[in-house]
């Protein structure tokens, strides 16, 4: 693997959390690097730190030493503003939880990081195409109440499309899904990996999940404690 594959590379990344007089050491020392187009999983108990490595990854926090370069750029350079942009450009998040605006509908939920990057022309016909990407053309104009908890997650996959990232970190993105629509969400997000060549991060406790992944990094304790290559 050449440094140029690399969309993700970590190195020694710790990270500690003061509770009161208590450190807690959610990870302790992680490295491992992420190819272009790669679909990976990420597994542990609760407890294990994959969720904070989550937030790492995802820039939504700052580790306490060690080096995370995304696409080759060293993260812990860059300001707030210049993590925003990233955010918003490169990395496109599928929670758990959905995370939509209750009020709003399945197109305005689409365009929100159309509105944060500023983009005004063409916001409504983008929004539109990327909810006809997923399945959901003729549900534009329903709310989250409005819709099955997998076609909410087809909208939140939608609005991580928008701005066309370059990686897609899901979080349990299959959490809160019965059977059939978990098989149906994990397939979707297969196929944008396949047709769009998106990198695709997994973080998930589900074997089943995991199981379409290339490679799965098993955490235990804030550390790897074994890495599963998938042929």
């Amino acid at each position: 693997m050449t440094e140029q594959e690399n969309v993700i590379k970590v190195e020694d990344m710790t990270k500690v959390y003061q509770m009161g007089e208590i450190e807690v050491h959610a990870l302790r020392g992680v490295s491992f690097s992420v190819r272009k187009g790669e679909v990976l999983a990420i597994m542990g108990p609760s407890g294990s730190g994959k969720s904070t490595l989550m937030n790492m990854l995802g820039c939504l926090d700052a580790p306490t030493s060690g080096d995370y370069y995304l696409e080759g750029e060293l993260v812990s350079t860059l300001d707030d503003d210049q993590l925003a942009l990233v955010r918003n450009h490169k990395i496109g998040f599928v929670f758990q939880t959905f995370n939509l605006l209750p009020r709003a509908t399945a197109l305005a939920n689409v365009e929100l990081p159309l509105r944060y990057a500023g983009i005004k022309e063409n916001r409504r016909e983008l929004a539109k195409s990327a909810l006809e990407s997923v399945g959901l053309g003729d549900r534009i104009t329903h709310k989250p109440n409005e819709l099955s908890g997998g076609q909410q997650q087809r909208v939140a996959i939608a609005r991580a499309l928008i701005n066309e990232p370059a990686i897609i970190l899901a979080d349990e993105p299959t959490g809160n899904l019965d059977t059939k629509s978990g098989e149906e969400i994990m397939n979707l997000l297969l196929d944008l990996n396949k047709t769009k060549g998106t990198t695709l991060l997994l973080v998930t406790h589900d074997p089943d999940a995991a199981a379409v992944a290339e490679r799965i990094i098993h955490i235990r304790d804030g550390r790897i404690e074994k890495e599963e290559v998938r042929v």
